[in-house]
């Protein structure tokens, strides 16, 4: 009678093993963090973060296939693991300021950007047949596969995490850059201590030396941050801070304060008042008897403050994305001093959420005389929608019958095909007093010195004659009845040549424009 066969014994754990596992964890998370921190970084200098990611994402993850199609070539796996985790932890903490520090010098990071990408994706990709083969080579091939991927996916999964909840609210992406290169550096030193008896002192020297470098880049990352701010923005930078959804900078000189988000300008306290004044002012002196006013985006509350100087106006709701801006607007003193404190009017009730998203969770029966748009450009796509026909469906539902919209629309000088897509979305969106038909627009323009011409679209059921002046409040600084008339008219080379094309979430065609004008200008 024959013996029933053995149970095949359980792989047995060991620390090297325990260690290769959690090297493995650890690496992922690093090498995901890189990728994150070059798509991050290349969306807030360069604009456009789906292209940006896309692009970012398609070369890493095509130079990790080159690196584990060459780890083969790699006799000594142990000591290649190593020799790439010091690699990493010098490329991929360099390359948060390297891209930081050629952007402020040469205006450009294609070069170093997808350079770095490449040598830190082909040496990601070396990681895991590294690994594997390590594995093998003590004995624990049972843990080479399947274990080892299962570790790198979870870690996979904690930067992804970790990245938008936890690095980016509390470091500043240069910093970040140097703390995980500092990551894998360590993990080079636990596997020359694990595996010590494989490795002389000349790597240990070598690590050493590269990790005293990595600390005290580490040490030096804040002053790293204020000189890229310095080269960048030129004037003092009193406030400056990377937030869930973009890096605000805030800039003085003298009594002149300035407002970069994502490294775009977006207001000159020197002459804001005109684009403000512009913005506000016709929409809610063409309605009358004006109480409550809408205003998406204009977190730093000058659109706001304009909207208050109307006495009638009883209730304004803001809609802004970032918490962050709109708490520095309400609270440091020199910034309230430039918007009148008008964050902190009683009347004046600050949401803090998507404007689409807003839009369209209804809001009961709430709705309003003026809805002012005061959002960013739509130099991407997650902007554009923004500025589409959905949008602005939706926005619509909570205006009055007699009501007006107006949107700030880019430059009709630098961008003139962008900002007549903008007219035509408003043109075809429904009319909810008049099923099957659009709304009636009046576009219009004024001159910034910050910006140059820039252009705003008015809409609503049914628009004032253009001929008439809008009651304007006293104290104004730049619009009155003869800028008014004057802003209506524009020049031959600003208007649309042949048909416009109405933006739409399904196709944007105002995010090409925008920046076919742009680049036509400044590129």
């Amino acid at each position: 009678m024959s013996l029933p066969d053995a149970p095949a014994s359980k792989p047995e754990l060991t620390p090297k093993v325990a260690w290769l596992l959690a090297a493995t964890f650890v690496v992922a998370v690093a090498g995901l963090i890189y990728e994150l921190i070059a798509a991050t970084i290349s969306s807030y200098l360069l604009g456009d973060s789906i292209r940006q990611f896309s692009f970012v994402i398609g070369v890493f993850l095509s130079a990790m296939g080159v690196g584990a199609w060459a780890s083969r070539f790699v006799g000594d796996a142990l000591g290649g693991f190593v020799r790439a985790q010091i690699a990493l932890g010098v490329i991929g903490g360099a390359l948060g300021p390297v891209l930081f520090f050629a952007y402020a010098i040469y205006g450009a990071v294609g070069l170093p950007l997808y350079g770095g990408l490449i040598a830190i994706g082909v040496l990601s990709g070396m990681e895991i047949p590294l690994i594997s083969r390590v594995m093998k080579e003590i004995g624990a091939a049972d843990f080479r596969f399947e274990n080892v991927l299962t570790a790198d996916y979870i870690g996979a999964l904690a930067a992804s995490l970790a990245f938008p909840l936890l690095i980016v609210p509390n470091l500043p992406l240069m910093s970040a850059s140097v703390a995980f290169g500092t990551l894998n550096l360590l993990v080079a030193g636990v596997s020359l201590y694990v595996f010590r008896d494989r490795f002389g002192r000349g790597m240990w020297l070598a690590w050493g030396g590269f990790l005293l470098a990595a600390l005290f880049a580490f040490a030096m990352s804040e002053r790293m941050v204020s000189a890229v701010d310095a080269r960048l923005f030129q004037d003092e930078v009193i406030f400056s801070e990377t937030t869930s959804y973009q890096s605000i900078v805030i800039t003085r000189f003298d009594e002149r304060y300035r407002l970069f988000l994502d490294h775009a300008i977006q207001f000159d306290s020197l002459d804001e008042h005109r684009y403000h004044e512009a913005l506000v002012h016709p929409a809610l002196g063409l309605v009358p008897d004006v109480r409550r006013v809408l205003v998406l985006g204009g977190g730093d509350g000058m659109a706001v403050r304009e909207v208050l100087r109307h006495e009638g106006v009883e209730r304004v709701v803001l809609v802004d994305l970032d918490p962050r801006v709109t708490e520095v607007f309400a609270t440091n003193p020199d910034l309230v001093a430039l918007n009148d404190g008008a964050l902190l009017d009683e009347r004046v009730e600050v949401v803090n959420t998507d404007a689409w998203v807003w839009a369209a969770e209804g809001h009961g029966d709430a709705v309003f005389d003026v809805i002012i748009a005061d959002l960013p450009d739509p130099k991407s796509i997650a902007l554009s929608k923004l500025y589409s026909v959905e949008f602005y469906a939706m926005v619509m539902e909570r205006l009055s019958g007699v009501g007006l919209l107006v949107t700030q629309a880019g430059s009709p000088t630098f961008a003139p095909e962008a900002f007549w897509i903008t007219e035509a979305t408003l043109a075809a969106t429904r009319n909810p007093g008049a099923p099957g038909a659009g709304l009636e627009t009046l576009p219009y323009q004024i001159y910034l010195p910050s910006f140059g011409n820039w252009g705003f679209v008015m809409a609503g059921p049914g628009v004032p004659n253009e001929g008439r002046v809008p009651d304007l409040p006293e104290g104004l600084r730049f619009l009155n009845a003869e800028v008014w008339d004057a802003a209506r008219a524009f020049g031959q080379d600003q208007l649309p040549v042949g048909a416009v094309p109405v933006n739409t979430i399904q196709g944007h065609p105002l995010v090409a424009a925008y920046q076919r004008g742009w680049d036509f200008w400044f590129r």
